[in-house]
């Protein structure tokens, strides 16, 4: 197997990663803009949004070496191989494709698919994974969370889907590496990027943050 690639810095400092999603992407980089600013630095722009790859540059080249920023929903191989020509820094899936976390892998770009069953944790990790994106992580809660690391300690996971603001720190504490939330941390300021949205995006950022680093969970502590 390629050497796997280590974990995005920028997650395993704040164990934290947005996933923009949206109908298009004409607001995400004033979103981008507001989470960088509350400390949140790996972001994740979805392929399901429209214009997501030029979003991706954009941002990468307003924001540079300080934020990370990948592709989510990326389930092709031609989808990934796409992402990375545009700047991606990782990717990330909502399934395990074993081409897509190669092609990632080949090049020294994390990949983070997604797995809910210990069969496809286990898939996702020899393929080359970074870490596993635990989805949907809600459907199975904290303790689904806790029962897949009971046998499989070294595989680090990434609690995606239904996790809230108020939830992350449970999850760390349950033994995720960090967390992936989209709605509700940004809360419509994708569609609605006002200058008070944008604010109270920055604020809730930091109260997240906040929660992370005050953790005793697994994975890298915050610096």
């Amino acid at each position: 197997m390629t050497e796997r690639p280590a974990l995005t810095p920028q997650l395993g400092r704040t164990r934290v990663m947005a996933i923009l999603r949206s109908a298009d992407a004409s607001a995400l980089p004033a979103v981008a803009r507001a989470l960088a600013s509350g400390g949140v630095t790996c972001l994740e722009i979805t392929l399901t949004t429209v214009g997501a790859l030029d979003a991706l540059a954009a941002v990468r080249a307003e924001l540079g070496p300080d934020v990370a920023v990948g592709a989510g929903t990326v389930i092709t191989a031609d989808q990934a191989r796409d992402a990375l020509a545009a700047g991606a820094e990782f990717l990330v899936a909502p399934v395990v494709d074993t081409a897509v976390v190669r092609s990632a892998a080949d090049r020294g770009v994390p990949c983070y698919p997604g797995a809910w069953t210990p069969t496809e944790v286990s898939q996702a990790w020899r393929a080359g994974a970074a870490a596993v994106k635990l989805f949907p992580a809600s459907t199975g809660g904290l303790a689904h969370l806790r029962q897949l690391r009971a046998p499989l300690p070294d595989i680090p996971l990434v609690a995606v889907g239904g996790v809230g603001i108020d939830q992350a720190r449970d999850y760390l504490d349950a033994g995720a590496c960090a967390v992936g939330i989209g709605s509700p941390l940004l809360r419509g300021a994708d569609q609605d990027p006002t200058e008070q949205a944008l604010e109270a995006l920055t604020t809730r950022a930091r109260t997240l943050l906040h929660a992370v680093g005050a953790t005793t969970g697994t994975g890298e502590e915050n610096t």
